[in-house]
Parts: C-alpha cells; sequence; structure tokens
C-alpha cells in the first residue's frame, strides 16, 4: 500500500495495485470462457450465420433453408450446453464480482483516488509557483525598461506565458482527471466481460453519472443551459410574489392548464417557423398570418351573414352544415397561408433573398391587403357550439392541447425519420456541400415554406375556435417574435442546421408561461415586451457564443 508521506501513485505502483485483481479475475475470466466456448459463444455464432443466411441472396431458398436447418440443429447442441453450464458460469461469475466488491474499491480504486486529490493539489502549487515566477521575472524586465513600445510588447509576452502556464494546469488536471476515471471504468470494464455487457440498473446509473462528471464542462454547461436556470429563477421568483402582491395561487393545475391551452396554437406557429430557422432563415409575418387566417376562418364560421364585408361582398355560410364550415375554414386557413409562405419561399430559393427580406413583403402585403378588403372591422363571434365540438374540456382537461401534442409528433417524424427532414438538416448545416451532394436545395427551401404555411393555417384555425372568432387584421400583431423566441430560448440555431423538436416545446412553454405569470402579477403589456426583447437578445447572445466556440 500507499505510505501516509507520499500518496502519489506511480504508474507502476498503481499497476502493481491491480495486479493481484487482475490475475485473480483473470483466472476466473479464463474458466468462464471455457465454459462459455461451446455454449454461449457458439449460441451467438450460429444465431449470426442464421441472420446473415436470410439477408444472403446468393443461395436459391432451398438451398437457404437446408442450410438453416442445419444450423439451427447446431444451435439446439450449442443451448443444451449454454444451459448445461450455466450454473457453473453463474457461480464463477459471483464469485468475481464478490472478489471485485471485497478488494477493487479497497486496494486500488481508494488509493488512486487519494493519489489524484494530491496530484491536483501538486497541479496547482505548480501553478501558483510558474505565475509566481513570471510575475518577478515581468516585474524585473519592466524595471530595466523605459520605451513605451517595448514595455507594450513585454506586456504581451508576460500575458502569453500566463496563458501557457494556465494551459499546462488544465492539461495536468485533466490527466488527473482522465486517470481516476480510468481506474473507475476499468471495474465495469471486467464486469461487462463476466456478464457479457450485462448491467444492472443500478451499475447503468452509477456510470452514467461518473461519465457525466468526466465530461462536465462549466463553461458548456452554462452556456446551454444558463438561460433557463435563469428563466426557471424567475418563474420561481414570480410564483413566491404573485400571492404576497395579488393573494392569488400563481402555480396551480387550473393555471397551468390555462398555460398549456395558450401554448397549444402558438405551438403549431414555433413548429412552422422553427424549419425556416433551420434553415438559417425566419419569417416575419407569421403574426398578419394568423390575423388572416383568424379573419377567414371567422367569416366561414360565422353564425348568420357577416358584421363586416370583404371588398364590399357580405358572405353568409350558414347554409353547410356546422362540420362543413369547420372543415372549410380549415382548408381556406392552410391555402391562404401555404400561398403566401410559398410565394416567400420561391422568391428566397430562388433568387437567393434573405428570408427577412421576402417574409417582410408578405407581411406588409398580407397586413394590407386584409386591412383593406375588411377596412380593418373585427367579423365577431362564430358558433358558438363550434368550440365544445372541436377542442371539447373533458373533465377540466382542454384537448387543444392534443392537437398541439399531435403536431409535435408529426413535425418530430418529419424531421428526424423522412429524407425531407434530413435534407433540412443538411441544407440548414451547409447548402453549398448539400447541393453537391445531390440535395434540391431550392425544393428543401421551398417545402420548408410550405410546411411552415400548413402549420400556420392549422393555429390560426385553432386559435380562432379557442377564441371563439373575433377574427380581425390586427390579430396576432408581435405573434411572430414569441414564435421566433421560443424556438431561440429552445435551441434551434440561427446559423442553421442545429435544433430539436423537444426544444421548440420547451421554448413555446416557457413563453406562455411566462406571459401568464407577468400577466396574472399585473405587468403592463409593454413592459412584458422589455422581458421578451432582454430573454430574445440573450439567447441569440448565447447561440453566438456556442458557435463561435464550435468554429
Amino acid at each position: 500500500m500507499v505510505t501516509e508521506k507520499t500518496k502519489v501513485l506511480t504508474a507502476e505502483q498503481e499497476a502493481a495495485l491491480l495486479q493481484p485483481i487482475d490475475e485473480h479475475v483473470g483466472a476466473i475470466q479464463e474458466k468462464i470462457n471455457a465454459l462459455r466456448v461451446d455454449g454461449t459463444d457458439r449460441v451467438i455464432d450460429i444465431q449470426n450465420n442464421i441472420d446473415n443466411l436470410k439477408r444472403d441472396r446468393i443461395y436459391t431458398e432451398a438451398e437457404k433453408q437446408t442450410k438453416i436447418t442445419q444450423q439451427k440443429a447446431a444451435l439446439e447442441k450449442a443451448k443444451a450446453v449454454e444451459a448445461k453450464n450455466k450454473d457453473a458460469v453463474a457461480k464463477l461469475i459471483a464469485e468475481a464480482e464478490s472478489y471485485l466488491k471485497a478488494h477493487y474499491d479497497s486496494e486500488y480504486y481508494q488509493a488512486v483516488v487519494a493519489s489524484c486529490k494530491v496530484e491536483k493539489e501538486m497541479a496547482q502549487e505548480k501553478y501558483k509557483a510558474a505565475v509566481a515566477q513570471l510575475e518577478k521575472e515581468h516585474q524585473a524586465t519592466l524595471a530595466k525598461l523605459s520605451d513605451a513600445h517595448e514595455i507594450k510588447d513585454e506586456k504581451y509576452v508576460h500575458k502569453n506565458r500566463l496563458f501557457d502556464a494556465k494551459m499546462q494546469l488544465d492539461k495536468d488536471l485533466q490527466a488527473v482527471k482522465d486517470r481516476q476515471h480510468a481506474a473507475f471504468d476499468y471495474k465495469y470494464h471486467l464486469i461487462d466481460m463476466l456478464r457479457m455487457s450485462k448491467f444492472t440498473v443500478g451499475e447503468s446509473l452509477t456510470q452514467k453519472w461518473e461519465n457525466y462528471k468526466y465530461t462536465f464542462n462549466r463553461r458548456d454547461f452554462l452556456l446551454r443551459n444558463g438561460l433557463y436556470i435563469a428563466i426557471i429563477v424567475i418563474f420561481i421568483a414570480l410564483c413566491i410574489i404573485t400571492p404576497i402582491v395579488k393573494n392569488v395561487q400563481l402555480l396551480t393545475v387550473n393555471n397551468v392548464l390555462n398555460i398549456l391551452q395558450q401554448a397549444s396554437p402558438r405551438m403549431f406557429l414555433a413548429l412552422g417557423v422553427a424549419g425556416l430557422i433551420l434553415l438559417a432563415g425566419t419569417d416575419l409575418s407569421i403574426g398578419r398570418m394568423v390575423g388572416m387566417g383568424m379573419t377567414a376562418a371567422t367569416i366561414v364560421m360565422h353564425s348568420g351573414p357577416n358584421t363586416g364585408s370583404v371588398f364590399g361582398h357580405v358572405f353568409d355560410f350558414t347554409g353547410l352544415p356546422v362540420i362543413a364550415r369547420v372543415l372549410l375554414a380549415l382548408v381556406v386557413c392552410i391555402v391562404l397561408c401555404t400561398i403566401f409562405t410559398t410565394i416567400a419561399g420561391f422568391f428566397t430559393a430562388k433568387f437567393k433573398m434573405h428570408p427577412f427580406i421576402s417574409t417582410m413583403a408578405n407581411m406588409l402585403v398580407i397586413f394590407g391587403l386584409v386591412t383593406y378588403s375588411t377596412k380593418g372591422v373585427s367579423f365577431g363571434a362564430i358558433e358558438s357550439n363550434i368550440p365544445s365540438m372541436i377542442i371539447p374540456k373533458i373533465n377540466g382537461f382542454p384537448t387543444i392541447i392534443l392537437w398541439a401534442v399531435a403536431a409535435v409528433i408529426i413535425v418530430w417524424f418529419i424531421w428526424n425519420k423522412t429524407t425531407f427532414g434530413k435534407n433540412l438538416f443538411a441544407v440548414g448545416g451547409n447548402p453549398e456541400a448539400a447541393s453537391v451532394s445531390g440535395i434540391s436545395v431550392f425544393g428543401v427551401t421551398v417545402g420548408a415554406f410550405i410546411l411552415a404555411g400548413i402549420l400556420y393555417g392549422f393555429g390560426s384555425w385553432l386559435e380562432c375556435i379557442r377564441m371563439v372568432g373575433s377574427g380581425s387584421a390586427a390579430y396576432g400583431q408581435g405573434w411572430e417574435m414569441d414564435a421566433i423566441a421560443a424556438c431561440v430560448v429552445g435551441g434551434i440555431s440561427f446559423t442553421g442546421g442545429i435544433g430539436k423538436i423537444s426544444g421548440v416545446v420547451v421554448g413555446v412553454f416557457i413563453f406562455t408561461a411566462l406571459t401568464y405569470s407577468l400577466t396574472t402579477l399585473g405587468i403592463d403589456t409593454n413592459l412584458q415586451f422589455v422581458f421578451s426583447g432582454i430573454i430574445i437578445l440573450v439567447a441569440v447572445m448565447l447561440d453566438c457564443l456556442k458557435y463561435v466556440q464550435k468554429k
């Protein structure tokens, strides 16, 4: 064992501590391997052979069946040997595990941990001594200099030397970290060999925790999660403050359901623009699309002649069955939104126009057309029984949430399980490389805009039903900022090609919950824009820092 005076283990001392454990467990492993040769190992080989034969196209079907039959006969013999040796193998494994439990930590691992602790202290002391020496030499050199340029050069050189010393410290600390992790990992390597990669739940969790600690980097953690932590802290503070100021509990089941209900239509909008941000683009026309969709849906689902007109014509769809009007409203919303997003997508893809410009033009055109055609009036309410048909509340649970869940699942499938989704990431990450590899950048770009239009149409239709109508050109103003902010907060990178659907979902919930909390607290709506702006700024800043660090 290691003496108290020198706890630092050399490589030879560490190997000497590990040797008896290796020899004892290794001897048991050899016995286990001998028992597995004609049993378990043979079973695995034969099963692989059968799988290969099934995929093989060289043999005829009859030849395949003959060979598979032969292999299955051999497989039964191997399984019989495996069953015969099962108890003996289990006994040897238990013996080896018992030995590891009794000796590995106490005789080897704890000595390595103690050595690593001392090595860390020595590395820190070495660094402090190096910094002190560099500072002394720097001051001595400065005392001899009088020229401003020479003094500036000396300060620059000193700064570089300090940086080199810090890098050496990081290197020394990483070596210590690697040594301790290797000692921890070796135990599970032995268990892995004994059990053929079968770990208990507890062992798997222990390894995951150790690997997390080993790979943990404070800077990366804060870059990835700093904004989430800050928002959670703010939300907790709001949960504490609201009951004191307003005498109302914020964190209740009813409030959570209200937040999810409000978030549901916005989920469609965020999922739509997420695909465009994935292509390093954006969409400034979302809010106006919501206003257009709300207006169109209200006109179609309104009871009796509409209170307003479109280009002077008053519509009345009450001659159609209610369900037909609901479906017609959905189709109209999707078609209108998709037409405009397709136009923006065409200009973006064909003329390499930045989405900021093409969608801003869309925003102005849509708002101008809807306001001019409707004179900017609100179209009143829709049929009162439609919300209970499409988004009823079942025992207090708002089923509009299920529409959002369905949208999340469908878009997740498109992103992760289809060729279009994979091409979306490829084009967003590097459009030139994607084009060279045969991907149609034009088709993917326009496709992303079309998908966004479909989702905007669905979202505006759901919002119309949730609000029981009240569609107007002004409705949805500023919603594009909420949708974009939700994506950025959720980790959809503006640099393109990076993002997850789960991030979008989290982002939407965060923004909706924050808005709901601030409204409940009585914070002015205009001040809420300030909060949103700060969150967007910080989110994009962290995204840029991650991108710079990656580069």
